[in-house]
This record gives C-alpha cells, structure tokens and sequence, in this order.
C-alpha cells in the first residue's frame, strides 16, 4: 500500500508515518499513515476517490486550531488543506478555497473594500473548519455571510450547498452530519469603508491579544457555551485556573483555554478536558460539551 500511495500521485505532496504535532496548534498528535497535501479540488477529488477505491480510512483537516488529534495518531490516508488557499474578491463577493486563512480571508476583504467579515479577523481557523463548526466571534458568526458552500461527498461527488441546505446551528452545521468536505465557500459581504473595517478588525484583534493567551500553543476555545453561562467563568469560579495535568495548562489569562506549557501530549489535554467538566459538574451541576474537535486513536 506505501508504494501505491507515493507512487500514483508523484505530484502531489505526500508524507509517510507523518508526527500530526506539526501540525496542530496545540503542538500534539500522534503520526498518521499517510499525509497528503492537494492543491485543487481535483487533487482532493482523485485523492478521496483513491481512498474510496482503496478502502482506505480518510480524513480531512484544516490548519487544525480547534483540533486535538490523539497520540495514537491517524490511520489511513489524512489531507491536510492548507495548499488549497485561493481567494477572490469581486463586487460584494469572496470566494475562498477550504485551506484559506480565515484571518487572510478577513484581510482580502477589507483590502476589497468588503464589511461583513470583521469578527473573524482574529479567529485562527481555516474556512473549511470555520464553515464546518460555524465559527463565531465578538457577535458575528460564519452563518450570517456565506452564501453557499461546495463540498465532496464521502463517495466523492461534488455538491453545492445553499446557506439554508447548511443548517447552521450554534457551532454546527450540516457538513459535521453528512462527513461531507468543504472545498470552498462563498461569502455575500457588503461594500464598505476601508479605514472604518480596518479600525474594526485591529480593535477586535486588540481585545483578542489582552484576553486569550494567544502566545502559547492551544487548540482555542475548548469547550461550548452552555446555555445560561460562561464557559470561562465556571471554569475560573472553580478554581481551576493553572491547574496542569502533564504539561497542558488552564491558561491564567482565559479560563477558557487549555495551553501548552511544557511538551504537552494530547492525551494531557483529555485528561484536563475531563477533569474540568467533572470539577465544574460537581460544583454547578453544568456539563461542559467540548467544542474542540477531538479525533484519531489512543496511544
């Protein structure tokens, strides 16, 4: 199977028994079998129908910053989109490939003279992850801009999905039910005034720098917000704040975050995920659902 993968797409990058930890923002993750990066929708499209034709396990992420990957790492075949980054702006319209920065999407369209996007300007996602989990900030979510969403199929057909075929939910949409992989998306903006969305962006990413500990490794936001409360704010009244469990960290700056303060494993921040919701549980009775997408294998 090694020399089928290497040999049949000479092209495209591809790595071997590939550390996941190069890739994730929190610095963890086992190696999966296989690590391709397309450039194109059809890259991406021949390689989910190799897998498919292999029956090879498959999975898709972005640029993994609300992502724990497990130390056991990732079986099968693994895309990683971040080559596929092309973005365009025309008229009141963004077009942006999966792998795209959200922030250098939020910039293109200030730069296109384009509001609508300043929310995001700080959230470190990609746009597929941002589409898949409706990613949201400072009152604005992803929900209320795209227009629609191109997507391959589990079988590998290409679809376009409409804003309402989406489904958005808090924190969901209808991509986490159906497995389907977004390729790009498009975002109905309107025409603005670029010093007044430029000021907006650098007030929100000024806000973001003295609330969140964005110098340490982290997988973000960690847990949703529960109905009727603060996440951060249960998780400080229970005095969690600096507790470590290996080397991940309940960050001191935002409860909120777990970091990585010293050669953390991701098997480090399950283990503190599953102590902060049984202290906050047995303190106020509230379940903490992780908004962090956790996949791949125990060590």
């Amino acid at each position: 199977m090694t020399q089928d993968v290497l040999a049949t797409f000479p092209a495209i990058e591809i790595k071997k028994n590939e550390s996941l930890s190069h890739y994730t923002n929190t610095k963890t993750g086992g190696p999966a079998d296989y690590v391709a990066f397309p450039k194109s929708i059809d890259e991406t499209k021949t390689l989910i129908d190799f897998a498919n034709a292999q029956a090879m396990p498959l999975t898709v992420i972005g640029n993994a910053s609300n992502l724990i990957v497990k130390d056991g790492g990732i079986r099968g075949l693994t895309l990683i989109l971040t080559q596929m980054n092309q973005i365009h702006a025309s008229e009141t319209t963004v077009v942006a490939e999966a792998g795209a920065a959200l922030i250098t999407t939020t910039k293109a369209a200030c730069q296109a003279h384009l509001t609508g996007l300043e929310f995001a300007a700080g959230i470190p996602g990609s746009i597929g992850g941002a589409v898949f989990m409706n990613a949201g900030a400072y009152g604005g979510e992803i929900s209320e801009v795209v227009a629609e969403v191109t997507v391959i199929t589990p079988a590998g057909q290409l679809k376009t999905l409409t804003n309402v075929e989406l489904n958005f939910g808090y924190r969901h949409s209808t991509i986490q039910d159906y497995d389907d992989i977004v390729v790009n998306a498009t975002f109905n903006l309107k025409a603005g005034n670029q010093a007044q969305i430029q000021a907006r962006m650098d007030e929100l990413n000024t806000l973001r720098a003295a609330k969140q500990p964005l110098e340490w490794p982290s997988c973000g936001s960690v847990f949703k917000r529960p109905t009727g409360y603060f996440t951060g704010k249960l998780i400080h009244d229970a005095g969690l704040q600096g507790t470590r469990v290996g080397g991940a960290e309940v960050s001191k700056k935002h409860a909120g975050f777990i970091i990585n303060v010293d050669h953390a494993t991701a098997t480090d921040y399950l283990n503190m995920i599953h102590h902060i919701q049984a202290v906050v549980f047995e303190k106020f009775g509230v379940h903490l659902e992780p908004e962090v997408r956790i996949i791949g294998e125990d060590a």
